[in-house]
């Protein structure tokens, strides 16, 4: 029987995702540039300081209580973790915000269709990383409590909440529906509790290698950061703001990883 706790966190970054997409039920006009460059930057912190303190270091310290490489694990699984996503990204279709390019294979899909897909490819490692934290502390690993895999559920809920504004506010004037660009930014987040409820659901199987899957998604949320959240956020005017959201987010985190964690 999955606990109350587990089902709050796989639904947290959801609702961060649904409130930040309804924003465009409240901002008439686009956000701003630098308030989209200061969203960006954060969300760029908070998965940095996730992947390091809720996922690498319970590696590490997983695979040291239990007599192994203490380092091996969190290598090769986060080397693993970047290389898929590189492999994703080369061949899934998408488009990102601040590009006319599309990048991945040809296809006739519509640019809206390719922004969702943008944002739903790296929400998977988010909700991948929710869900391996919250199997962990549901079997007690070392190095992994409940009030820590809620830590990181609430933070990636917190990034999560610019994230599906960024995503609805443009849609808004390519699918001309403020309904229709709310559903693209909800659907673009409903792969984390799906990613992360298969993770759990997977646990004994998983068990074994909760280590290299820890550090498989650390990877994963790192190669987002530096493919896109950061080279967006950094691009045009205004990339000093975006340095001070990445600062802002990254402490944040860390406060909330090392408190309740």
């Amino acid at each position: 029987m999955i606990q109350s706790e587990v089902i709050y966190g796989l639904l947290l970054p959801f609702v961060g995702t649904t409130l930040g997409a309804a924003m465009v039920f409240l901002l008439r006009d686009g956000m701003s540039a630098w308030v989209q460059k200061l969203l960006l930057g954060f969300a760029s912190g908070v998965m940095i300081a996730a992947s390091v303190w809720s996922l690498l270091i319970p590696s590490i310290d997983m695979t040291a209580e239990s007599g192994g490489v203490a380092w091996l694990p969190a290598v090769v699984g986060f080397l693993a973790g970047m290389f898929s996503l590189l492999v994703f990204d080369t061949l899934v279709p998408h488009l990102h915000l601040d590009s006319a390019e599309p990048e991945g294979m040809k296809t006739g899909l519509g640019r809206s269709t390719m922004l969702f897909l943008a944002v739903t490819l790296h929400n998977i490692p988010e909700g991948m990383a929710v869900g391996v934290v919250l199997a962990g502390a549901m079997s007690e690993s070392v190095g992994i409590t409940m009030a820590g895999a809620l830590a990181l559920s609430l933070g990636i809920a917190i990034q999560n909440f610019p994230e599906g504004a960024i995503v609805s506010m443009p849609l808004k004037e390519s699918v001309k529906s403020r309904w229709k660009a709310f559903g693209y930014g909800v659907g673009s987040g409903i792969v984390e509790p799906l990613a992360g409820l298969v993770t759990i659901l997977l646990i004994d199987l998983l068990q074994p290698i909760l280590p290299f899957l820890l550090a498989f998604a650390a990877g994963a949320m790192i190669y987002v950061v530096v493919e896109e959240l950061i080279p967006e956020s950094q691009s045009g005017r205004h990339s000093n703001v975006a340095t001070i959201g990445v600062a802002l987010g990254f402490t944040l985190m860390m406060m909330l990883d090392v408190a309740l964690g």
